[in-house]
């Protein structure tokens, strides 16, 4: 996301928050430290990715049979 600093954002106004308007969100920021995101309000999501963590994460190859003996215990009790 870009960032503009308070003097930049004065200046290039219009042109920053037509680009918000078409999706591309920015921060304002004073010293180098960011205060505010300008958004369009009826901003486009982004629709969510398939796969987002992969390799973030580890799912265990046995994922869908783990803990099936207790489970299994848990609703009908012990054999």
């Amino acid at each position: 996301m870009h960032t503009v600093n308070i003097h930049e954002a004065k200046t290039q106004l219009s042109k920053l928050v037509d680009q918000a308007a078409k999706g591309k969100p920015f921060v304002i920021a004073k010293a180098g430290k960011p205060l505010v995101k300008v958004v369009a309000l009826d901003a486009p999501r982004k629709p969510k990715r398939i796969g987002a963590l992969e390799g973030l994460i580890d799912v265990p190859d046995d994922f869908d049979t783990m803990f099936q003996e207790e489970i299994i215990r848990m609703f009908y009790g012990e054999p």
